[in-house]
């Protein structure tokens, strides 16, 4: 197998399970904006993705680790509802440090395996979507200073954010890679 075999395995998205109807159009727009975000990735060394290239305190590793905390936390939501999440309003500094961390590779982490996490977390996520009989089925939304109080999110709406949520950080991640070594993603 060649080293660039080996890349393309590491970023190849992972098997959707069958799905049918709506659920497959908005499982394709998340897996095209993860496909993006992984791309972002190409050619680099584990140092590279954890390094800082703008004045933010993202880097490419970070910013594939905290999509994946996100997705991994809405999905539980999906499947749960609110009682799946923190409760943003009481969560106390030490919360919010470790918050923060996601958005960093730490020691001893490495592209490949921040990479692997993302695939499996999306793996998930495809699985318990394909399995939903309704997408309209709601869920009050978690406290947190930037959610309205009382308002409920369905499924469909959550999946909606994932996408959005994804491709925000695709636009981070462009930026990051171009001020790292050149290299864009869309060009």
């Amino acid at each position: 197998m060649t080293s660039n075999e080996t890349i393309t395995r590491v970023h190849a998205e992972p098997a959707t399970p069958a799905v049918t109807g709506e659920a497959t159009d908005w499982l394709q727009g998340l897996a095209k904006q993860r496909h993006f975000l992984r791309f972002t990735t190409r050619d680099l060394t584990d140092e590279q993705a954890g390094l800082r290239t703008t004045a933010s305190e993202l880097c490419l590793g970070g910013l594939i680790k905290h999509v994946t905390r996100v997705e991994r936390s809405w999905v539980t939501f999906i499947q749960h509802g609110p009682s799946a999440m923190p409760d943003f309003t009481a969560m106390t500094q030490a919360d919010w440090a470790e918050r923060a961390a996601t958005f960093r590779m730490l020691s001893g982490e490495t592209l490949a395996g921040v990479l692997a996490d993302y695939t499996k977390a999306a793996h998930d996520t495809d699985t318990v979507v394909a399995s939903l009989p309704d997408l309209d089925v709601s869920w009050p939304l978690p406290k947190a200073p930037w959610n309205e109080p009382g308002t409920s999110w369905s499924i469909r709406r959550v999946l909606i954010h994932l996408i959005a949520e994804t491709a925000q950080h695709c636009g981070h991640a462009d930026i990051i890679r171009e001020s790292l070594d050149g290299a864009q993603s869309m060009a």
